[in-house]
C-alpha cells in the first residue's frame, strides 16, 4: 500500500515537473519570437496560458485576467506597429519605407541568418525609398537607420509587456 502510494506521488510529481516545464518553454518561445517576427509571440504567451489550464485548472483565470491579458495583447500589437512607423517616419520616411522595413525583417533572419533581423529592416526601407520614391542614398540610408531604431525600440517595448503579461500570469496561479 505505502510503495504504491509513494509511486503514485512520483508520477505526479513527475507530471507536474513536465507541465510546467512545457508552459516554461512556450513562454521561451514567446521572447525568442521578439528578434524572430515569424515566430508569433503572442500566441505562444496564451498557449502557455492555455496550457495551465489544461494541465491543472481554469479556475484562477477570471474575467478580470483575460481583459487584462487582452490589453496587454493590444498593447504588444500597437508597440510593434508604433515604434516602425515612428522609426520611419521621424527620420523622413514614407509608407513603403514602412512597408520595406516590415518585409525586410519578416524575410531577412532568414535570407541572412543572425544579422539578418537588423539588416533585414534596413535594406527593406532603404530598397523600398530608392525604388518607390526615388530619394537619394543618403536620405534612403537615414530612413533605413530609423527603420532599425524602430525595430529596436519595438522589441524593447513588447519584452516588457510580455514580462508584465507573464508576471501577472503566475500572479494569479500561485
Amino acid at each position: 500500500m505505502m510503495k504504491k502510494r509513494s509511486e503514485f506521488l512520483i508520477r505526479r510529481l513527475f507530471m507536474e515537473i513536465l507541465y510546467w516545464t512545457i508552459i516554461i518553454i512556450l513562454f521561451i518561445i514567446s521572447f525568442i519570437g521578439l528578434v524572430y517576427p515569424i515566430i508569433p509571440s503572442v500566441l505562444f504567451i496564451v498557449g502557455g496560458i492555455l496550457a495551465y489550464g489544461l494541465f491543472f485548472t481554469f479556475e484562477p483565470f477570471n474575467w478580470l485576467f483575460w481583459v487584462v491579458q487582452a490589453l496587454f495583447i493590444i498593447l504588444l500589437f500597437g508597440a510593434d506597429y508604433i515604434s516602425n512607423l515612428i522609426g520611419v517616419k521621424k527620420f523622413g520616411g514614407s509608407k513603403a519605407g514602412i512597408w520595406g522595413s516590415t518585409v525586410g525583417l519578416l524575410i531577412g533572419p532568414f535570407v541572412i541568418p543572425v544579422v539578418g533581423i537588423i539588416l533585414g529592416p534596413f535594406i527593406g526601407a532603404v530598397a523600398a525609398e530608392l525604388l518607390v520614391h526615388r530619394k537619394g542614398i543618403v536620405e534612403a540610408l537615414k530612413i533605413g537607420f530609423g527603420s532599425v531604431i524602430g525595430f529596436i525600440t519595438s522589441v524593447v517595448a513588447k519584452f516588457i509587456i510580455q514580462v508584465f503579461m507573464i508576471i501577472y500570469f503566475f500572479i494569479v496561479v500561485l
